[in-house]
């Protein structure tokens, strides 16, 4: 059964301090105990190595994403350079196009004059003939 109902509050009492006391013995020799400060040493070496080697994760991982980043910088200047100049090849086109048509205009036009002025000097003769 129940063991509470057959001892008394005094003899419970008691028994609850005998465990704190017991308790109480057994962490004051734990923290007495010379091997506990070589294991908190041995503890503290494995938290420094790990956070060291955290550290060195973390490091390279920045180094990797600024290594990223400074690619991606260089591609979109490559490619923002490779816009522009293929913008400028454009427009260089469009001029050269722009002087081949006035050329061909002025050709065309010194051919018409040239015709129109064979036709009047045609004329004069003729002219000059019939008289």
């Amino acid at each position: 059964m129940n063991r509470s109902k057959e001892t008394g509050f005094a003899e419970r009492q008691s028994a609850a301090a005998a465990a704190k006391k017991a308790a109480l013995e057994r962490h004051r020799v734990a923290t007495n105990d010379p091997q506990l400060a070589e294991r908190q040493v041995a503890r503290q070496a494995v938290k420094l190595a790990r956070d060291t080697r955290v550290a060195e994760r973390r490091a390279a991982r920045l180094a990797e994403e600024a290594r990223l980043a400074a690619e991606r910088a260089a591609e979109e200047a490559a490619r923002q350079a490779a816009l522009e100049a293929a913008a400028r090849a454009e427009e260089a086109a469009r001029e050269a196009e722009r002087a081949e048509k006035e050329a061909r205009d002025l050709a065309l036009e010194a051919e018409k004059q040239a015709a129109r002025d064979a036709r009047y000097a045609a004329r004069k003769a003729a002219k000059r003939k019939g008289r």
